[in-house]
């Protein structure tokens, strides 16, 4: 993409070596507060090196997706959103702040690996149903999936309001026709509490299907089947009218290709330090590692800060992030 950082810590990413500046250097930075897990664990890995590593003084400001992309966009704040998926900010607008020199991808690659969104069913059906491996299938048996308010009505789990995903997915329900199909959607407040359907479904017998996505410790822990959409991807046109709140006219699709990006603002990326940069740049987790701590999260109903500490403690690859005075001051 046009706006792909070229910059000094990209180039040092290229040559294999680290910004040596001044941690003194490093200033004030804000970060978007992400609330779901694999953004939280991240942005706190993030805060942890670049305040005790690099001595930047990290301010995280609560937001979403839509709301982060958006602040970033229009006010220029927060400096950095660490796990932003685009297609659930809205494609367009994404290729848009990019080419207008509005935002700044600090690497063209994602910095967590194996990520990927869809719709699932909890396995527990599919002992009595085999047959429930496509949405056809699915959308079919609303009896089987009873809305906790409505048992008259099939319940379909999606995002917490205001999310991008929430969104996306209203837009599916109707592009599906599931009202008319005796659906009704379960929209959680929070995505703790969306956690809480499927961990609940679990634990009673019960089935469950909704939107999840990938690096997840549910996904894992719940074995989670994902459904065969039964259509092809319904064209770009569409899924950008599709991640928007007003599209008029959504037509069935598969998800579309998941991909995430760290950014920044394009004052960040001009006058930001260039060592908190290369670090942004350099820093990918692999999905199973992101799985496993988001396992740990969950086991021992840690703090996302507990779990940055405990990656720090116990994992290596992160000093190939950063240089050695860094590295030296967070062991």
């Amino acid at each position: 993409m046009k706006k792909t950082l070229v910059t000094f810590a990209a180039a040092a990413v290229t040559l294999g070596f680290v910004s040596t500046a001044s941690a003194d250097d490093c200033g004030d930075v804000t970060m978007a507060g992400l609330g779901w897990g694999s953004a939280s664990i991240l942005g706190e890995i993030d805060k942890l090196v670049l305040e005790e590593g690099m001595g930047c003084s990290v301010t995280m400001i609560p937001g979403g997706t839509v709301p982060s992309f958006t602040s970033m966009v229009e006010q220029s704040q927060p400096d950095v959103m660490g796990e932003l998926w685009p297609n659930a900010a809205g494609i367009d607008l994404y290729n848009a702040a990019l080419e207008d020199g509005r935002m700044t991808e600090s690497a063209g690659q994602s910095p967590i690996g194996g990520v990927a969104e869809g719709w699932y069913v909890h396995p527990n059906i599919l002992e009595a149903h085999p047959e429930l491996t496509t949405l056809e299938a699915v959308l079919a048996r609303p009896d089987l999936f009873p809305h906790p308010d409505d048992a008259s009505k099939g319940g379909f789990v999606t995002c917490p309001p205001g999310s991008g995903c929430q969104i996306s997915n209203a837009n599916l329900f109707n592009a599906f026709d599931m009202e008319a199909k005796g659906w009704k959607m379960i929209e959680p407040g929070s995505y703790a509490a969306e956690d809480a359907t499927i961990s609940r479904a679990h634990d009673r017998g019960e089935a469950w299907f909704g939107y999840y996505s990938a690096p997840t410790a549910f996904v894992g822990k719940y074995d989670l089947r994902v459904l065969d959409w039964g259509v092809e991807f319904g064209g770009q046109e569409n899924w950008n009218c599709i991640t928007k709140p007003d599209c008029p006219n959504p037509q069935p699709s598969s998800w579309t290709g998941s991909f995430v990006r760290t950014v920044f603002t394009d004052e960040f990326a001009a006058t930001g330090s260039a060592e908190a940069q290369s670090y942004f740049a350099a820093r990918v987790i692999p999905g199973p590692v992101m799985n496993s701590l988001l396992g740990y999260m969950d086991d021992n109903q840690a703090a996302p800060d507990e779990v940055a500490e405990y990656f720090v403690e116990n994992y290596d690859m992160w000093k190939a992030w950063v240089s050695e005075d860094v590295a030296a001051k967070l062991n």
